[in-house]
């Protein structure tokens, strides 16, 4: 289980046990689990927003968002603004480009796009549980915690927990968005030239395709069964291929974040207009 810990340590905060030893090719066998971790990353993001909604989709929002960004450690969207930062200064030099994109330092490319995606997905957040409690057919101040019946009104409780748990079933293809985005990771640093030595490069050299399309077909099959519309989620990763391939000619680890966040944005927006 050595790669497994080695994913989970990589693309979230969660806690693991330590590997004694290390050796830098497990990195090429832990890409294997990167669609299973981004379903860890998707039920931590699930439960953080279904415990806020409990008050207000805002609220559940923010904490979907916050939650987002504790278990990744904001790891992609450093990626992102790395890769805005880059761009907005290369002036088709690519010289220049690989110069800022190694800077640690940030840009004002890079806080505009980090204050965009982080906005995208707290508004996006905020409307899927909005939605998701119309379709459910419940309201907030239903769900509210100071609305809880008391214990001398039990009756009252199988109402409350009946319209939890289609809150939650009408969320649940949340926790597939952040796996398909990872899942693309592996197809991107797998077919695209390594601009830069770097994780992106670390990951690429070996990869395992059988354990790949394996997870392509689960999450179709999960995608076709929780939300249809998340059939098209290739879509969005190889539009990023492209994007990558036309512009920038190859990718680094920045690049692969960058990504990750970008696509979960569009598998949000994706969610609202099934």
């Amino acid at each position: 289980m050595r790669s497994l810990i080695l994913a989970v340590q990589f693309l979230t905060r969660l806690p693991t046990p330590q590997l004694k030893t290390f050796d830098a090719a497990w990195l090429a066998d832990a890409a294997r689990w990167f669609a299973p971790v981004g379903l860890l990353v998707g039920a931590v993001v699930w439960l953080a927003a279904i415990a806020g909604s409990l008050l207000d989709p805002w609220l559940g929002a923010l904490l979907g968002l916050l939650a987002w960004l504790w278990v990744t450690g904001g790891l992609h969207l450093d990626g992102l603004a790395d890769l805005a930062d880059a761009q907005g200064a290369a002036h088709r030099s690519r010289e220049r480009f690989l110069e800022v994109l190694k800077d640690p330092h940030l840009g004002s490319f890079g806080v505009m796009s980090l204050a965009m995606q982080l906005i995208a997905k707290l508004v996006l957040l905020m409307l899927m549980l909005k939605f998701a409690l119309a379709e459910a057919g419940v309201s907030p101040d239903a769900l509210r915690l100071s609305g809880l019946p008391l214990l001398d009104k039990p009756a009252a409780y199988p109402g409350y927990l009946s319209g939890l748990i289609a809150l939650a079933a009408k969320l649940a293809p949340l926790l597939l968005v952040p796996a398909w985005a990872r899942l693309f990771t592996v197809a991107w640093s797998a077919t695209l030239p390594s601009l830069a030595a770097g994780s992106g490069e670390r990951f690429a050299w070996r990869t395992h395709w059988p354990s790949f399309w394996l997870s392509a077909a689960l999450l179709a099959a999960a995608s076709y069964w929780l939300a249809p519309a998340l059939l098209l989620a290739p879509l969005a990763g190889l539009w990023w291929w492209a994007y990558l391939k036309k512009k920038l000619g190859g990718m680094t680890g920045d690049c692969l974040g960058a990504g990750i966040e970008l696509c979960e944005s569009l598998l949000l927006l994706l969610l609202l207009i099934q």
